[in-house]
Protein backbone atom coordinates (compact mmCIF):
# COMPACT_ATOMS: atom_id res chain seq x y z
CA UNK A 1 0.00 0.00 0.00
CA UNK A 2 1.10 3.80 -0.54
CA UNK A 3 0.77 6.91 0.92
CA UNK A 4 0.48 10.10 -0.55
CA UNK A 5 0.64 13.27 1.25
CA UNK A 6 -0.33 16.59 -0.36
CA UNK A 7 0.00 19.84 0.53
CA UNK A 8 -3.49 22.02 0.96
CA UNK A 9 -2.33 23.89 -2.14
CA UNK A 10 -1.44 20.79 -4.50
CA UNK A 11 -5.12 19.61 -3.44
CA UNK A 12 -6.57 23.50 -4.01
CA UNK A 13 -4.94 22.61 -7.66
CA UNK A 14 -6.53 19.35 -7.98
CA UNK A 15 -9.94 20.16 -7.37
CA UNK A 16 -10.28 23.13 -9.61
CA UNK A 17 -8.54 21.18 -12.45
CA UNK A 18 -5.06 22.65 -14.57
CA UNK A 19 -4.73 23.46 -17.98
CA UNK A 20 -2.37 21.47 -19.73
CA UNK A 21 0.45 23.55 -21.26
CA UNK A 22 -0.44 22.13 -24.89
CA UNK A 23 -3.88 23.30 -24.05
CA UNK A 24 -2.88 26.71 -22.85
CA UNK A 25 -0.56 27.47 -26.22
CA UNK A 26 -3.35 26.40 -28.22
CA UNK A 27 -5.80 28.86 -26.84
CA UNK A 28 -2.67 31.68 -27.25
CA UNK A 29 -2.44 30.68 -31.22
CA UNK A 30 -5.62 30.87 -31.63
CA UNK A 31 -5.96 34.39 -30.00
CA UNK A 32 -3.15 35.69 -32.33
CA UNK A 33 -4.32 34.69 -35.37
CA UNK A 34 -7.89 35.77 -34.53
CA UNK A 35 -6.92 39.12 -34.23
CA UNK A 36 -5.54 38.58 -37.91
CA UNK A 37 -8.96 37.41 -39.02
CA UNK A 38 -8.60 34.08 -39.22
CA UNK A 39 -11.33 31.55 -38.18
CA UNK A 40 -10.93 28.16 -36.38
CA UNK A 41 -12.02 25.31 -38.68
CA UNK A 42 -11.76 21.03 -37.35
CA UNK A 43 -12.30 18.54 -39.27
CA UNK A 44 -12.36 14.75 -38.94
CA UNK A 45 -9.01 12.54 -37.30
CA UNK A 46 -10.20 9.33 -39.45
CA UNK A 47 -9.92 10.22 -42.65
CA UNK A 48 -9.92 9.50 -46.24
CA UNK A 49 -7.21 8.48 -48.84
CA UNK A 50 -8.79 11.08 -51.28
CA UNK A 51 -8.70 14.22 -48.71
CA UNK A 52 -5.48 13.41 -46.71
CA UNK A 53 -3.82 12.57 -50.61
CA UNK A 54 -5.73 12.87 -53.65
CA UNK A 55 -7.48 16.09 -53.37
CA UNK A 56 -3.79 17.96 -52.16
CA UNK A 57 -2.44 16.61 -55.25
CA UNK A 58 -0.38 13.41 -53.99
CA UNK A 59 -2.13 10.87 -56.20
CA UNK A 60 -2.04 7.21 -55.59
CA UNK A 61 2.21 5.68 -56.21
CA UNK A 62 3.47 9.75 -56.06
CA UNK A 63 6.52 9.13 -54.13
CA UNK A 64 5.85 12.22 -52.28
CA UNK A 65 3.59 10.06 -50.14
CA UNK A 66 6.80 8.79 -48.78
CA UNK A 67 7.29 11.46 -46.70
CA UNK A 68 3.98 10.89 -44.59
CA UNK A 69 4.27 7.45 -42.59
CA UNK A 70 0.56 7.29 -42.84
CA UNK A 71 -1.28 4.88 -40.45
CA UNK A 72 -3.83 2.57 -42.46
CA UNK A 73 -7.13 1.63 -41.05
CA UNK A 74 -8.77 -1.76 -42.05
CA UNK A 75 -12.52 -1.37 -43.12
CA UNK A 76 -14.96 -3.86 -42.00
CA UNK A 77 -16.68 -5.05 -45.18
CA UNK A 78 -20.08 -4.01 -44.68
CA UNK A 79 -18.11 0.14 -45.27
CA UNK A 80 -16.09 -0.47 -48.54
CA UNK A 81 -17.31 1.04 -51.51
CA UNK A 82 -20.05 -1.06 -53.12
CA UNK A 83 -18.71 -0.48 -57.12
CA UNK A 84 -18.59 -3.93 -59.10
CA UNK A 85 -14.91 -3.39 -60.06
CA UNK A 86 -12.51 -4.29 -57.64
CA UNK A 87 -10.41 -1.39 -59.15
CA UNK A 88 -12.24 1.07 -58.28
CA UNK A 89 -14.03 -0.50 -55.50
CA UNK A 90 -12.14 1.71 -52.77
CA UNK A 91 -10.76 4.29 -55.03
CA UNK A 92 -10.12 7.11 -52.90
CA UNK A 93 -12.00 5.74 -49.46
CA UNK A 94 -9.60 3.83 -48.01
CA UNK A 95 -9.63 5.35 -44.63
CA UNK A 96 -6.91 6.39 -43.13
CA UNK A 97 -5.82 8.17 -39.72
CA UNK A 98 -5.09 11.87 -41.23
CA UNK A 99 -1.30 12.47 -41.28
CA UNK A 100 -1.76 16.15 -41.50
CA UNK A 101 -4.29 18.65 -40.82
CA UNK A 102 -4.73 19.99 -44.76
CA UNK A 103 -7.37 17.67 -45.39
CA UNK A 104 -9.62 19.53 -43.16
CA UNK A 105 -8.48 23.00 -45.79
CA UNK A 106 -9.68 21.35 -48.52
CA UNK A 107 -13.14 19.98 -47.34
CA UNK A 108 -13.47 24.14 -46.24
CA UNK A 109 -12.60 25.30 -49.81
CA UNK A 110 -15.11 22.48 -51.13
CA UNK A 111 -18.12 24.16 -49.08
CA UNK A 112 -17.01 27.86 -48.64
CA UNK A 113 -16.31 30.99 -51.44
CA UNK A 114 -13.00 32.43 -51.37
CA UNK A 115 -12.17 35.36 -50.00
CA UNK A 116 -11.26 32.93 -46.73
CA UNK A 117 -8.77 33.13 -44.03
CA UNK A 118 -8.70 29.63 -41.59
CA UNK A 119 -6.49 28.04 -39.40
CA UNK A 120 -6.77 24.56 -38.67
CA UNK A 121 -5.58 23.46 -35.35
CA UNK A 122 -5.72 19.54 -34.52
CA UNK A 123 -4.11 16.47 -33.78
CA UNK A 124 -2.04 13.89 -36.09
CA UNK A 125 -0.87 10.51 -36.52
CA UNK A 126 2.10 8.99 -37.77
CA UNK A 127 3.74 5.73 -38.47
CA UNK A 128 7.58 6.96 -36.41
CA UNK A 129 9.21 5.71 -34.17
CA UNK A 130 9.38 7.45 -30.39
CA UNK A 131 12.00 9.70 -29.24
CA UNK A 132 13.03 12.98 -27.99
CA UNK A 133 11.53 14.80 -30.93
CA UNK A 134 9.28 12.46 -32.79
CA UNK A 135 5.79 10.70 -31.37
CA UNK A 136 3.52 8.97 -33.09
CA UNK A 137 0.66 11.61 -32.40
CA UNK A 138 1.31 15.41 -32.02
CA UNK A 139 -0.66 18.64 -32.71
CA UNK A 140 -0.02 20.41 -35.59
CA UNK A 141 -1.32 24.01 -36.76
CA UNK A 142 -2.01 24.63 -40.37
CA UNK A 143 -3.42 28.20 -42.02
CA UNK A 144 -4.68 29.15 -45.09
CA UNK A 145 -5.72 32.20 -46.85
CA UNK A 146 -6.85 32.20 -50.20
CA UNK A 147 -8.34 35.63 -52.41
CA UNK A 148 -7.70 37.51 -55.69
CA UNK A 149 -4.71 39.53 -54.68
CA UNK A 150 -3.35 36.84 -51.73
CA UNK A 151 0.78 36.95 -51.83
CA UNK A 152 3.79 35.27 -49.90
CA UNK A 153 4.66 38.40 -49.11
CA UNK A 154 1.29 38.63 -46.97
CA UNK A 155 2.41 35.33 -45.60
CA UNK A 156 5.30 36.32 -44.53
CA UNK A 157 3.77 39.28 -42.45
CA UNK A 158 1.34 37.05 -41.15
CA UNK A 159 3.65 34.39 -39.58
CA UNK A 160 5.91 37.22 -38.23
CA UNK A 161 3.11 38.65 -36.55
CA UNK A 162 2.63 34.96 -35.09
CA UNK A 163 5.89 34.55 -34.01
CA UNK A 164 6.17 38.01 -32.23
CA UNK A 165 3.10 37.68 -30.83
CA UNK A 166 3.62 33.86 -29.66
CA UNK A 167 7.41 33.82 -28.53
CA UNK A 168 6.89 37.49 -26.84
CA UNK A 169 10.17 39.25 -28.54
CA UNK A 170 10.78 40.17 -31.98
CA UNK A 171 12.54 37.32 -34.46
CA UNK A 172 13.82 37.18 -37.25
CA UNK A 173 13.03 35.02 -39.92
CA UNK A 174 14.19 33.60 -43.48
CA UNK A 175 12.58 31.57 -45.97
CA UNK A 176 14.58 28.83 -47.96
CA UNK A 177 13.13 26.64 -50.94
CA UNK A 178 11.78 23.70 -50.58
CA UNK A 179 9.13 20.95 -51.88
CA UNK A 180 5.30 20.09 -51.25
CA UNK A 181 3.47 18.55 -53.63
CA UNK A 182 0.33 20.84 -52.59
CA UNK A 183 1.91 24.33 -52.77
CA UNK A 184 3.77 25.88 -55.46
CA UNK A 185 6.08 27.78 -54.88
CA UNK A 186 7.30 25.85 -51.59
CA UNK A 187 9.02 27.17 -48.75
CA UNK A 188 10.39 26.54 -45.89
CA UNK A 189 10.52 29.27 -42.69
CA UNK A 190 13.18 29.60 -40.37
CA UNK A 191 13.16 31.88 -37.36
CA UNK A 192 15.94 33.16 -35.45
CA UNK A 193 17.32 31.02 -32.26
CA UNK A 194 15.82 32.90 -29.65
CA UNK A 195 18.82 31.21 -26.92
CA UNK A 196 21.84 32.22 -28.25
CA UNK A 197 21.52 34.35 -31.49
CA UNK A 198 24.09 32.16 -32.90
CA UNK A 199 26.61 33.00 -30.99
CA UNK A 200 27.33 29.79 -29.17
CA UNK A 201 28.54 26.52 -31.32
CA UNK A 202 27.42 24.96 -28.60
CA UNK A 203 23.70 26.07 -28.34
CA UNK A 204 21.83 22.94 -27.94
CA UNK A 205 18.42 24.83 -29.86
CA UNK A 206 20.20 25.85 -33.70
CA UNK A 207 23.61 23.60 -33.26
CA UNK A 208 25.38 27.18 -33.89
CA UNK A 209 23.43 28.06 -36.88
CA UNK A 210 21.40 31.08 -35.12
CA UNK A 211 18.55 29.37 -37.23
CA UNK A 212 15.49 27.13 -36.25
CA UNK A 213 13.58 25.54 -38.43
CA UNK A 214 9.84 25.95 -37.66
CA UNK A 215 7.15 25.94 -40.75
CA UNK A 216 6.78 24.52 -44.14
CA UNK A 217 4.83 26.78 -46.32
CA UNK A 218 4.20 28.32 -50.17
CA UNK A 219 1.40 29.47 -52.21
CA UNK A 220 -1.38 26.81 -52.77
CA UNK A 221 -1.50 24.48 -55.90
CA UNK A 222 -3.34 25.46 -58.76
CA UNK A 223 -4.29 21.45 -59.11
CA UNK A 224 -5.62 21.73 -55.31
CA UNK A 225 -7.57 24.85 -56.25
CA UNK A 226 -8.83 23.40 -59.19
CA UNK A 227 -9.70 20.25 -57.49
CA UNK A 228 -11.97 22.09 -54.85
CA UNK A 229 -13.42 24.20 -57.12
CA UNK A 230 -11.99 26.86 -56.85
CA UNK A 231 -10.57 28.38 -60.13
CA UNK A 232 -7.21 29.50 -60.20
CA UNK A 233 -7.43 32.10 -62.79
CA UNK A 234 -9.04 34.38 -60.78
CA UNK A 235 -7.65 33.27 -57.01
CA UNK A 236 -4.70 32.58 -55.18
CA UNK A 237 -3.61 31.77 -51.89
CA UNK A 238 -0.97 30.63 -49.34
CA UNK A 239 -0.78 27.62 -46.81
CA UNK A 240 1.69 27.08 -43.78
CA UNK A 241 1.64 24.38 -41.44
CA UNK A 242 3.67 23.84 -38.23
CA UNK A 243 4.00 21.24 -35.49
CA UNK A 244 2.79 22.92 -32.21
CA UNK A 245 4.34 20.24 -29.80
CA UNK A 246 7.69 21.88 -31.54
CA UNK A 247 6.69 25.28 -30.66
CA UNK A 248 5.51 24.75 -27.04
CA UNK A 249 9.44 23.14 -26.96
CA UNK A 250 11.45 25.60 -27.98
CA UNK A 251 9.22 28.39 -26.60
CA UNK A 252 9.41 26.51 -22.43
CA UNK A 253 12.65 24.71 -23.22
CA UNK A 254 11.65 21.03 -23.15
CA UNK A 255 14.06 18.80 -24.55
CA UNK A 256 11.82 15.88 -25.16
CA UNK A 257 8.50 15.71 -26.64
CA UNK A 258 7.44 12.62 -24.90
CA UNK A 259 7.50 14.65 -21.56
CA UNK A 260 4.38 16.50 -22.80
CA UNK A 261 2.48 13.55 -22.78
CA UNK A 262 3.89 11.28 -20.22
CA UNK A 263 1.18 12.66 -17.77
CA UNK A 264 3.99 14.27 -15.02
CA UNK A 265 2.26 16.39 -13.35
CA UNK A 266 5.54 18.12 -12.48
CA UNK A 267 5.26 19.24 -15.63
CA UNK A 268 2.09 20.05 -16.14
CA UNK A 269 1.83 22.59 -12.55
CA UNK A 270 5.13 24.18 -13.92
CA UNK A 271 3.05 25.97 -16.38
Amino acid sequence: MYIINFTMEEMDKGLHGHKHVLSQSLESIIAVFDKLGFSVVEGPEIETEHYNFDVLNIPANHPARDMWDTLWLKLPRSERGSSPDPAKRDLGQNKLLRTHTSPVQARFMETHKPPLAIIVPGKVFRHEATDATHEAQFYQLEGLMVGKDVTLGMMTGVVRRFFKEFFGSDVKTRIRPSYFPFTEPSVEVDMSCFKCGGEKDSCSVCKGTGWIEIMGAGMVHPNVLNKVGINPRYFQGFAFGCGVDRLVMLKYGIDDVRTLYSGDLRLVNQF
